[in-house]
């Protein structure tokens, strides 16, 4: 392997890697680590804890706890009753609906549990790391809740049991005696007192050690397997012998068992008649003559079977629903009844009642819990010996086994009760035995201790899981507030979560019923459900590499029919609990999305991000957008320095200030070098350009280049910025400076490429000038203006940008200005009204000027500086020459000029100062050429300026006798000295270009002109006038935005990409 020596490090030998994985323990951070922690604390704690294999097969680690958690308290409490209320056929409706939804969550969770190795944490792990922390997050929180409602409901369930059947005389709320809203206040108030107790000394025994709720679970599986099967004796045994279970019907309606003694109005007894406990129910007296209920003698008392058997015939009967209003009263169908329809009902507390009002979405979201609970398996995966082979098929048989007895279960209820004892939900008339203990073998005691037990057993496990739950996403860190919950005991007992859990159960407690409590519950396992449904559906529709279950019966449409399912089933148990629920769920994923931890799992939500933005830069490709849609997509060109640190943030602070348009930002810059050399150079300069545009909060990419010349890199930036259709139309890079400095020619040369590179790319190109100047993102301009010189139509960009920049906070209070320049030959009239409803149609707000500006004579002052221009031109092209060369290059350049800037300089100075001045001015040519050349100087080195108080005198003489700007003035004999030398210079200036003359004209009768108008404004926006074709006068151009811009504090040079960036039009 010597051809691999020097990758051994970082890329270990395959045998190495295989033996690692071959002895890799996956056991769960759950009850059996805590159990063995507890045991250690006892004794002396071993150096080393031995890893043993998990052991448990399909049946022991999948299968039964499967079992155990689906079959609950629902099934012994509700289910006659549904079936009761809802019919044969809507119940098996429900049931199937119920059961098909977990199935299809089943085969989905099946294909994500053998996708690689999945740790303890359930659905909880399952989906945090198929859809990303904050699906997980989300999800996992509501199947917390979930669980905890669980454990509220086992446990009014089995208070339930304890003070209905049990021993109802430990109420501490008496019933006996009340009727109506009393009796179920006082039942409610013993529900939520026993509740209480019970859930206290639950989370007691959870607190003390899990231990022991492990060590009665097989106990809890017996009873709930044995109470199962003694229902099935109980009907085969209907079959042969079926049992006496008297119910008592007057008319048609079924009579409380402690209302009567004997199902008879009259007994006779010694050949006298004796009126019953029955009589006395319904009369006011014991005797015959006493005056009765009306009902109760126009109808006869009819004692019926309650439990007829399989072979009766009673199904028809029982076949569709019945559903009835809280407080109506249980009547038999087919039996003839005497009542006047008008009159109300007397003597109702003598009647089995309604307890609540009864529809199908009830019986959904009532029964929905009892098909919950699939998760154990996968929960358990740390346990099995082989968890990719044990939960597929454990989990699915399972499902397949509780659904086939839920639906036999319907079947058989109603071929073996009487319909008034199914829809009788306490039993009431039946002795206030549990409905399905009267059809139970050999002893209805059997379901009454087992279903209680069961709901004991279960509860515990709820209080055990749920807490474990909870820290399993303390401890992942994505929810900040919870992560005190991740702590616990020494041992790893969630102390803190078990408390949280113990307090948000006995809210389900207070509510203090079964059937308000289960609902809610309901949604929370749905939600999970339909999760997990979806990113099963999302990874087999994205077909990411990673994907690749060993369960192979899946398929999307499956997925996607489950999660149907789940959204329909929310909304069918209760629209507003899924609204709550929903809610919820959004509130935690924001909060998770703003303040948690990012964490990278591979998640599906991150392969849709993938796939959505690979089909929409395919659409993008279809063609350019329409001038409604376009923004501008800005590449940001800045430089670093040697510690890769950014030279210019206020261009991110501008380009923030810009974002109006919501589009794409790319920041780049280069790096100088190979990419072998220089690649941590790269990576160090990227990190100070992200934390930079996070600090500047610029939401975009960062992108650096490395090339052995900053020029190229630049021109590679530019060219393959941008991905497909999302690239950059727009480029923004600062303006050099100090490009005067003979050090810095380079850099104004890359500057000029930018600009040409750009217009050959269609570009729009953005030149801030003076970028230290401008507003941070924390500056506020309370007034202002913001001034915007249209000379060339680009587009529209110099109108955008305005209006975008007063998007932002920083520029909202300044007011736009819309100047342009009428010429001898334009209307300025016209032009002014043109502009005005131009604006108008454009929806943008912004006063308009119009300025004149006619021909006027060229100054002398003028082609001094085009001539000072040309000659630094001159010297910059020698920079290429050795030192020596370059300073004789220089000196005979200068030595050529100095008369005339001599003779300049005296006629100049003359016209405001007296002649010993002018002259010893004159006295200092080389001063004037150093000027030139200093490193410090950021104007032309001309001895006068556009803003020097001697500025109107070089400009007053003109070459036709002073017509012009300077017209009205009256001429000194300074003057006219100064007129007659610039006379004696006129074979010098015809060697001038006369094209670089009539440019340096413009750009200072313009300068003038924004000056006057302009000075005071926040931001001057204006058009960049187009580089030189070719490279000779690249100097020249500098030279003439230099004199464009001079005096002004913030300018934003605009050139268009050649496109229109705005439209009038909706």
């Amino acid at each position: 392997m010597a051809l691999f020596e020097e990758e051994m490090d970082t890329s270990p030998m395959v045998s190495s890697l295989l033996s690692s994985l071959a002895n890799y323990s996956n056991l769960p951070t759950g009850s059996k680590e805590h159990e063995e922690a507890e045991n250690n604390e006892e004794g002396a704690r071993p150096s080393k804890k031995p890893v043993t294999a998990p052991q448990l097969g399909t049946l022991m680690g999948v299968y039964l706890p499967c079992i155990q958690n689906i079959f609950g308290v629902i099934l012994f409490l509700r289910m006659t009753w549904m079936v009761g209320i809802g019919g044969v056929f809507g119940s098996f409706i429900i049931v199937f609906m119920c059961c098909s939804t977990t199935m299809l969550t089943a085969i989905s969770m099946s294909a994500i549990a053998t996708n690689g190795v999945v740790p303890a944490g359930g659905s909880y792990y399952m989906i945090s790391r198929s859809l990303g922390p904050e699906f997980g997050g989300a999800v996992g929180i509501c199947f917390y809740l979930g669980t905890t409602f669980a454990g509220a409901m086992y446990i009014l369930g089995c208070i339930e049991i304890l003070l209905i059947y049990i021993i109802p005389q430990a109420a501490i709320f008496k019933i006996e005696g009340l009727e109506g809203p009393e009796a179920e206040l006082a039942l409610l108030n013993n529900m939520r007192v026993y509740g209480t107790i019970v859930l206290s000394f639950m989370a007691l025994v959870v607190f003390v050690g899990v231990k022991y709720v492990n060590k009665l679970a097989l106990v809890f599986l017996a009873c709930v397997i044995l109470s199962i099967l003694a229902v099935y004796a109980g009907v085969i045994k209907t079959a042969i012998d079926p049992p006496v279970f008297p119910v008592c019907i007057l008319g048609n309606r079924t009579l409380l068992s402690k209302s009567y003694d004997v199902c008879a109005k009259v007994i006779e007894i010694d050949n006298d008649t004796v009126t019953t406990k029955l009589w006395r129910s319904f009369c006011d007296s014991d005797s015959l003559n006493a005056t009765c209920d009306e009902y109760f003698i126009n109808n006869n008392v009819t004692e019926i079977q309650g439990i007829p058997g399989v072979t009766s015939g009673i199904l028809a009967e029982n076949l569709f629903g019945n559903y009835l209003e809280k407080g109506m009263l249980l009547e038999k169908r087919g039996i003839a009844s005497d009542a006047d329809p008008d009159s109300p009902v007397t003597n109702s507390n003598r009647y089995v009642l309604a307890d609540i009002t009864s529809f199908f979405t009830l019986l959904v979201g009532i029964y929905f819990p009892s098909v919950t609970g699939i998760m154990a398996g996968s929960n358990r995966s740390g346990d099995l010996r082989d968890a990719q082979k044990s939960i597929p098929i454990g989990t699915i048989a399972a499902i397949t086994t509780t659904s086939t007895v839920y639906m036999s279960c319907v079947v058989l209820f109603g071929a073996c009760i009487e319909g008034v004892v199914l829809r009788d939900k306490f039993g009431e008339g039946v002795n206030g035995n549990l409905v399905i203990g009267t059809l139970a073998w050999p002893s209805p005691w059997v379901i009454v201790f087992g279903s209680f037990f069961s709901t004991c057993g279960a509860g515990l496990q709820s209080l055990t899981g749920a807490p474990r739950l909870l820290q399993a996403i303390s401890r992942d860190g994505i929810i900040p507030f919870l992560r005190v919950f991740g702590h616990g005991k020494a041992n790893g007992e969630p102390t803190w979560a078990l408390l949280l859990t113990a307090c948000i159960c006995e809210i389900g407690i207070i509510i203090a019923s079964l059937d308000a409590v289960a609902p809610i519950l309901s949604m929370f396992f749905l939600m999970c459900y339909m999760f997990v449904n979806l990113a099963c559906a999302l990874q087999t529709l994205l077909r990411t590499p990673n994907w690749r279950p060993r369960f192979k019966f899946y398929h999307w449409a499956l997925s996607f029919l489950g999660m149907s399912l789940c959204l329909s089933l929310m909304f069918i148990c209760s629209w507003y609990y899924a609204i709550v629920a929903m809610g919820i769920a959004t509130c935690i994923y924001k909060y998770i999305e703003f303040c948690g931890a990012e964490k990278e799992w591979g998640d599906g939500i991150r392969g849709i991000s993938l796939s959505a933005a690979r089909f929409a830069l395919m659409r993008l490709e279809e063609g350019p957008p329409h001038t409604k849609n376009w923004r501008p997509q800005i590449l940001v060109l800045v430089s670093v320095d040697a510690e890769q640190n950014v030279e210019q943030p206020r261009l991110l602070s501008l380009t923030n200030q810009l974002k109006a348009g919501k589009g794409l930002t790319i920041v780049g810059t280069s790096v100088q070098g190979t990419f072998l050399d220089n690649y941590t150079e790269a990576q160090r300069a990227d990190q100070s350009l992200r934390k930079l545009m996070e600090t500047e909060k610029v939401k975009g990419f960062s992108q650096v280049v490395i090339s052995s010349n900053l020029r190229d890199a630049t021109s590679h930036l530019i060219q393959v910025g941008g991905l497909g259709g999302l690239k950059h139309n727009t480029v923004m890079v600062s303006w050099p400076r100090n490009w005067k400095q003979p050090e810095y020619h380079q850099q104004f040369r890359n500057f000029i490429e930018v600009v040409r590179e750009t217009t050959v790319a269609s570009l729009a190109l953005l030149v801030p000038k003076n970028i230290s100047s401008y507003p941070s993102n924390g500056e506020r301009f309370t007034e202002g203006h913001i001034d915007v010189w249209w000379i060339v139509h680009d587009g529209g960009m110099l109108m955008l940008l305005p209006f975008l920049l007063r998007q932002h906070k920083v520029w909202r209070k300044c007011k736009m200005r819309i100047f342009t320049v009428a010429e001898l030959d334009d209307n300025s009239i016209q032009m002014k009204k043109d502009l005005i409803t131009f604006l108008y149609h454009l929806r943008i707000d912004a006063a308009v000027e119009v300025v004149e500006m006619h021909d006027s004579d060229i100054s002398a002052y003028t082609y001094e500086k085009t001539l000072v221009m040309e000659q630094r031109s001159q010297i910059l092209k020698q920079m290429h020459l050795t030192k020596n060369e370059m300073e004789r290059e220089i000196q005979s350049i200068t030595d050529s000029s100095r008369g005339s800037i001599r003779r300049k300089n005296s006629s100049a100075v003359r016209s405001l100062h007296s002649a010993d001045e002018g002259a010893s001015v004159a006295e200092r040519p080389e001063e004037e050429v150093q000027l030139i050349h200093s490193k410090n100087t950021s104007i032309p080195a001309s001895p006068t300026s556009p803003t020097s108080p001697v500025a109107p005198a070089g400009g007053a003489a003109t070459w036709t006798d002073n017509k012009g700007a300077d017209k009205g003035k009256n001429l000194t004999a300074a003057n006219v000295e100064a007129g007659k030398d610039l006379f004696n210079m006129k074979p010098e200036w015809e060697n001038l270009n006369q094209t670089d003359v009539r440019r340096m004209h413009t750009a200072m009768r313009l300068n003038e002109v924004i000056l006057k108008k302009s000075r005071e404004a926040k931001l001057v926006l204006l058009n960049m006038p187009g580089p030189p074709k070719n490279r000779v006068g690249n100097e020249n151009y500098m030279e003439f935005l230099e004199v464009l811009t001079e005096g002004l504090n913030r300018v934003l040079l605009v050139r268009g990409g050649g496109r229109e960036v705005i439209t009038i039009y909706s």
